[in-house]
């Protein structure tokens, strides 16, 4: 019985998908194994929403080879579709899926044979139309349930619609079937993933349905005893989303929000769809009606043109939100987004610095 490994970067939509990838592995009578026992295939599902993700990638490929000797090595993912010809010259890859063609990985590789150079299989972006449903299993004590992927949102700094598409949903029935075949194997807790989970809904480029739908269906579901939202956008946070959440008794207090910047400046340049005022609105909505919730921030430092003075509005913003934990990152150039061409460059010294300066807070 041939081995496979896996290694994921990124998001917990990547660690679902790397998950339901795994069972396909497995239901073709591959043996899955831990990545440092060495395996004959490894496959990695890459993340490129920072330059260090890519980076990360080149070191994984390095250490399969290490424990492994000359495996097949698969490699899939955003950081797949953005660059397919710079990850297929790394010493060691054998095949490159982009974001159209991972689900069908069976079909386009077959025998898994090395040949003289890696193969590619990469479409354009615009082909990936197609909503394939993901959930983790039996590898951490939650659940994620794919429920949404690609984006229709323009943010100046991120490659994400690049490398995943337009914004396209499951079915509500088919997500509800998924969560309650989940609960008959013993799973208690859901987390809702998606690159933008509260703008589900849209199918083949048409919104059949609202966020508030998918969770009123889910909220039916017998003997899941939590459900959580992985990741919502201040401006998608309705109050129909807050009140039926304060309410539930499944659906757990836990938003997390991205931020991005405390700077209405910033977030401008940034291309967000919200300012400042509205974000401190939806915290303190969700803290009226649940005082106990608790809400995570993300926040990107050292945008383009990022003054001292920004920074300092940014922190202080954050310092004065009701909120529990934040994800800092300094910013990171995409190449093709705009943010990459933008002037006034804040040097990578200030960027740590002004993280480090957050990571305290």
């Amino acid at each position: 019985m041939e081995k496979v490994a896996f290694y994921t970067l990124g998001c917990k939509l990547n660690f679902s998908e790397t998950s339901t990838i795994t069972r396909m592995f497995e239901n073709e009578g591959f043996e899955k194994v831990n990545f440092e026992e060495g395996a004959d295939i490894y496959v990695i599902n890459t993340c490129s929403v920072t330059d260090n993700a890519d980076k990360k990638c080149r070191r994984i490929v390095q250490e399969a080879r290490r424990f492994a000797g000359n495996p097949y090595i698969i490699v899939m993912g955003c950081y797949a579709q953005l660059k397919p010809a710079e990850i297929s010259a790394i010493p060691g890859v054998d095949a490159v899926l982009g974001a159209a063609e991972k689900f069908r990985l069976f079909e386009y590789l077959k025998d898994f044979v090395k040949k003289p150079a890696a193969v590619i299989h990469s479409a354009d972006v615009a082909e990936a139309r197609d909503f394939h449903h993901a959930f983790s299993l039996n590898d951490r004590t939650r659940t994620f349930l794919k429920v949404q992927d690609g984006c229709d949102y323009s943010c100046s700094f991120c490659t994400i619609p690049l490398a995943r598409g337009r914004s396209r949903s499951d079915t509500i029935e088919n997500i509800y079937q998924n969560a309650v075949n989940l609960a008959r194997q013993g799973v208690r807790e859901i987390v809702l993933t998606g690159v933008n989970t509260g703008d589900f809904g849209i199918r083949d480029g048409k919104r059949e349905n609202n966020f508030i739908d998918l969770l009123e269906k889910l909220d039916s579901v017998r003997d899941i005893d939590r459900f959580r939202i992985s990741s919502i956008e201040p401006n998608l946070i309705t109050d129909e989303i807050i009140s039926f959440v304060a309410g539930s008794e499944k659906f757990v207090p836990h938003f997390h929000i991205p931020l991005q910047s405390g700077s209405d400046t910033i977030l401008k340049k940034m291309r967000r769809r919200y300012l400042s005022g509205l974000y401190s609105d939806r915290v303190d909505t969700i803290k009226s009606s649940m005082p106990n919730a608790c809400i995570g921030v993300d926040l990107i430092v050292g945008f383009p043109g990022e003054t001292e003075e920004e920074f300092h509005a940014s922190y202080e913003f954050v310092r004065d939100l009701n909120i529990a934990y934040l994800h800092v990152f300094p910013y990171s150039e995409r190449a093709n987004t705009p943010a990459a061409d933008m002037d006034n460059i804040v040097p990578l010294k200030t960027r740590h610095e002004r993280s480090r300066l957050l990571r305290n807070l």
